[in-house]
């Protein structure tokens, strides 16, 4: 039972957090230290439920996907999203966490590196809300490959944890002229193949270790995921024609802080 138990609230941490401004992979650590669970079934218990939450996202985003997989628009010369503009999003961050992923995971996954990613993230929301261009692009079909590359190597900020994919990248979009909505929806469809490669790379290593008492654990954590994070990103969509990413910004800083009196307090 209790075993049921971890795996429904880490679910629903990740499924809440994953797409918002938050830092999934921070919340994460810091939930796992509050209920005390580490380890090897931990770890890959995580990259399972990150699965699901990234399910939802191609849910959501299906016929964008089914465009992007037309080979017939992959060479046009119309404006509109292309594979080219995912590949800009995606590359730099893909080269830069192969190249330093026993770096990222051996010195950055702890709480205390994880407050600091809140607060360094934090204030880069509230610069680009501050300090960002006047929105000039309003849909993702009208970003140019230029915007989706600098989107790409906002999102590198993102392999410190803490710092958030979706906070790094929306902002990232917002210093360069997309409004909210565009920029969030342009960081949700880029998650999928970026998200989907580094949950199979970290499973292929982790998987000879799952034993069949795992997977019930894991199934629940899964499907808990799918849900909460479907239902995480349609209300943030909405929130994002109505407000800005303040409000984000200064609860990550709460958070850091109460992180940081609890685990390094006494």
């Amino acid at each position: 039972m209790h075993d049921v138990f971890i795996a429904v609230v880490v679910g629903i941490v990740e499924g809440l957090t994953e797409f918002l401004p938050v830092s999934s992979t921070g919340h994460m650590i810091l939930a796992e230290d509050l209920l005390g669970f580490h380890g090897e079934a931990a770890s890959v218990f995580a990259v399972f439920i990150q699965l699901g939450a990234i399910l939802s996202v191609a849910f959501l985003y299906r016929d964008k996907y089914l465009k992007l997989m037309n080979p017939a628009d992959w060479f046009r010369k119309t404006p509109g999203l292309t594979v080219w503009h995912i590949a800009a999003g995606i590359v730099p961050v893909a080269a830069v966490g192969f190249l330093a992923h026993g770096i990222i995971k051996r010195h950055l996954f702890s709480s205390f590196t994880v407050i600091i990613g809140l607060v360094l993230g934090a204030l880069l929301m509230l610069a680009a809300e501050k300090c960002g261009r006047k929105p000039e692009t309003t849909d993702v079909e009208q970003m140019t490959i230029k915007q989706a590359l600098i989107v790409g190597l906002f999102q590198i900020l993102s392999l410190w944890p803490g710092f958030s994919r979706s906070g790094s990248t929306i902002s990232g979009g917002l210093f360069f002229g997309l409004d909210r909505k565009t920029a969030a929806d342009f960081s949700f469809i880029i998650a999928l193949p970026l998200m989907t490669m580094a949950c199979v790379y970290d499973l292929a290593k982790s998987w000879s270790r799952l034993s069949g008492a795992d997977f019930q654990m894991i199934a629940i954590g899964f499907v808990v995921s799918f849900f909460v994070a479907y239902l995480s990103v349609i209300w943030f969509l909405r929130f994002l024609n109505r407000s800005t990413l303040a409000s984000f910004a200064y609860y990550r800083i709460l958070l850091a802080l109460f992180s940081y009196f609890y685990f390094f307090g006494h």
